[in-house]
């Protein structure tokens, strides 16, 4: 099986088309293709192109353990940094459809600057959750997938590494949720570590950028055009007053992998 590896800050996806593969990869085959050391090692696997009826063409995403994502933004950008590399895609702007539903991406420099239209975000109602002797308030925001925004004086990796395991998976969340601690820097920046449903620590996100500033937004502590900084780099957010997300940042190719059929026996 080939394998086209892209990182967007550091939030690493292996591309496998169809036209290159005999089949789709079950969960089993996930697990270990992304495995750091029994596998090629990424933060998941985007499925695609595939044919769609409404969309310009399709996309699956899978987690690093099986599942399938509604949406990843970082995702969204390297499958279309894919399909222009290849030169797959026919015009600029282009439509794509998850299984989060339908987005819009433009790439105007395929290495620096890919637009996706994120959609919507939909807020529910907040919720206090107590982990480690710890009570925190949630905000709760979906944007195709589901995401807790948690904002906090100061972050840490080794708080998200011990809490964000036990939020992700807390029965008030029963399909599990992305996680973000967030703390606001001005009215243009925030800061952001991540602990992804399916995939653990994350150096950056898409997804989790657009949940947290319209969040930060929300709260009425940032304007529509927020900087969101993470370990792996920074990502533009700009919003309408209705929380229409258009997340812009980079890309970078890795390389072409073969796995080899041994590797998964």
């Amino acid at each position: 099986m080939q394998f086209h590896k892209y990182h967007a800050l550091g939030n690493d996806y292996l591309v496998l088309d169809p036209e290159e593969s005999q089949q789709e990869p079950n969960p089993d085959m996930i697990v270990r293709i992304c495995h750091r050391n029994f596998g090629l090692g990424s933060d998941g696997i985007l499925y695609g192109p595939l044919k769609s009826k409404n969309s310009d063409c399709a996309l699956k995403i899978f987690n690093p353990d099986g599942s399938e994502a509604e949406k990843s933004g970082n995702g969204l950008r390297i499958f279309a940094r894919y399909l222009f590399d290849h030169k797959k895609i026919n015009g600029n702007p282009f439509t794509l459809e998850t299984l989060g539903g339908q987005v819009s991406i433009d790439i105007k420099d395929p290495l620096n600057a890919i637009t996706v239209d994120m959609g919507q975000v939909h807020f529910s109602p907040d919720t206090q959750l107590s982990i480690h002797n710890t009570t925190y308030q949630c905000h709760i925001a979906d944007i195709g997938n589901p995401h807790c925004v948690i904002p906090l004086d100061s972050l840490s990796s080794e708080q998200i590494h011990k809490d964000g395991p036990l939020i992700e998976t807390h029965k008030h969340f029963p399909n599990r949720t992305n996680v973000q601690f967030l703390k606001v820097l001005d009215r243009n920046n925030i800061q952001i570590e991540i602990w992804e449903r399916g995939a653990g620590y994350t150096l950056a996100s898409g997804s989790s950028s657009s949940a947290a500033a319209a969040v930060a937004h929300k709260l009425g502590h940032c304007d529509e055009s927020i900087t969101v900084h993470m370990p792996g780099g920074t990502i533009q957010i700009e919003m309408d007053s209705e929380y229409n997300i258009r997340m812009t940042g980079p890309t970078t190719r890795v390389g072409i992998y073969e796995l080899d059929s041994e590797a998964l026996q």
